[in-house]
């Protein structure tokens, strides 16, 4: 049955550049949020640079010619505003959220330092010493961690299986000039898109945007490589973490799942992710937590990325206890393949999905980031077609995914336990 997408009172125009803009006025906010994308994250680096879009988004705050390190955060707290930045596998994202007067005063030096970015060689090694220890910091995470190696053995041949922060050691080989190319390579027209949700309407707008991103850099090229698209996992594949000093062990299973251009089956798995694990009243938090006490908590989730998403299923319990809870999981999983959900729970799981999408449309920073995600994946309109693909599932969209995507014969297992 096809379907048509809902009123959308979001515009999308191209600037003299080729850069997109994704605008929509909303009269009754008091602030604009401006949230630029760019598609540089861990998925663009050549192998011999993994790490280098997170670092780089931590050097762009370092200024241009025009903007000193440090004052670029003094010019948008000065003004009322707050800025942050965001690192991912398939983009980078760089976001302010000011009042409509600042907006003049504020967007143009976020355009600068994205555009202009000098990347002193004295504030790269001054920073480098940050990224560092944020690795550092991470590794003494056994969550991280964990998560970590499922992506590793997961993607065997594709990027998401590396991590977005990098290794310490080639982190420490880097150059300013290699990152100056990854910059100049990646941070042009077509990889961006602004993402301008707030209380200022489309021509001012747009005239704001184009003195701001009129001039790019010199594109560069980064060491040529390809993207090797995963295979599908056929078997199931085990790995074990051993962590000094924790008190409760992990296990986590991982399913390869289709990347957005199959959004259909992305919402379905969304639903299922609810059915499992994803609320109190789901089928393993009851059976495993509220009515066995065989692990401490358990969740189940669903990661829509660009090339080949991921599901899973991840507890906190005692290591006596993996066995046998990795094994109802399974057996979970296969009764879902051979019978329907009911109506009920069925029912249940999509009024939970879409009044969260409602709840993640309230505000123009939510807006903001929501629009520029789905257009920096796929398309703009997965953010309108979303509650109408969910209303449409049924007990038998379910069990087809469940027999696609969950087999518990052809998943990655990882397990952490303490020495």
């Amino acid at each position: 049955m096809p379907y048509s997408p809902e009123p959308n009172p979001v515009q999308i125009f191209t600037l003299d550049s080729g850069l997109q803009v994704i605008h929509q006025y909303l009269p009754a906010a008091s602030v604009v949020v401006s949230d630029i994308w760019v598609k540089a994250g861990a998925i663009a680096e050549p192998p011999e640079w993994e790490g280098m879009a997170h670092f780089l988004e931590h050097m762009v705050f370092k200024g241009s010619d025009q903007v000193c390190p440090g004052e670029f955060d003094h010019i948008i707290e000065n003004r009322g505003g707050t800025s942050n930045a965001a690192t991912s596998y398939d983009y980078a994202h760089f976001f302010i959220t000011t009042a409509r007067d600042q907006l003049s005063e504020t967007l143009p030096h976020l355009g600068d330092i994205l555009l202009n970015a000098t990347i002193p060689d004295e504030e790269f090694i001054r920073e480098r010493l940050v990224v560092l220890e944020e690795i550092n910091i991470s590794n003494d995470d056994p969550d991280w961690l964990a998560f970590q190696e499922l992506n590793r053995t997961l993607y065997a041949r594709h990027p998401y299986g590396r991590s977005i922060l990098g290794q310490e050691q080639q982190l420490c080989e880097y150059t300013p000039n290699q990152m100056r190319c990854f910059h100049r390579t990646h941070y042009q027209p077509q990889n961006m898109t602004v993402s301008l949700i707030g209380n200022i309407p489309a021509e001012p707008a747009i005239e704001l945007l184009e003195k701001t991103f009129a001039k790019f850099p010199v594109p560069a090229e980064c060491p040529p490589f390809s993207v090797e698209a995963e295979p599908p996992l056929i078997e199931m594949r085990r790995s074990e973490v051993r962590f000094p000093n924790i008190e409760v062990s992990r296990l986590i299973m991982g399913w390869l799942c289709d990347g957005i251009d199959n959004f259909e089956d992305a919402v379905g798995l969304d639903v299922l992710s609810i059915i499992l694990a994803g609320t109190v009243s789901s089928w393993l938090v009851q059976e495993l937590r509220e009515k066995r006490h065989w692990v401490m908590d358990i969740s189940s989730g669903f990661s829509l990325q660009r090339d080949s998403s991921l599901f899973t299923i991840q507890a906190w319990l005692d290591e006596a206890q993996i066995p046998d809870v990795e094994k109802l999981i399974g057996d979970r999983l296969n009764y879902l393949q051979n019978h329907t959900v009911s109506e009920v729970e069925l029912n249940r799981s999509k009024s939970i999905l879409c009044n969260d999408h409602i709840f993640s449309m309230e505000t123009p920073s939510q807006l903001a980031g929501l629009y520029g995600y789905y257009h920096t994946l796929g398309e703009l309109n997965h953010a309108h077609l979303y509650p109408q693909l969910v209303r449409r599932l049924t007990a038998n969209d379910l069990q087809r995914l469940a027999r696609q995507y969950l087999s518990p014969e052809r998943c990655a297992i990882v397990t952490m336990n303490p020495h």
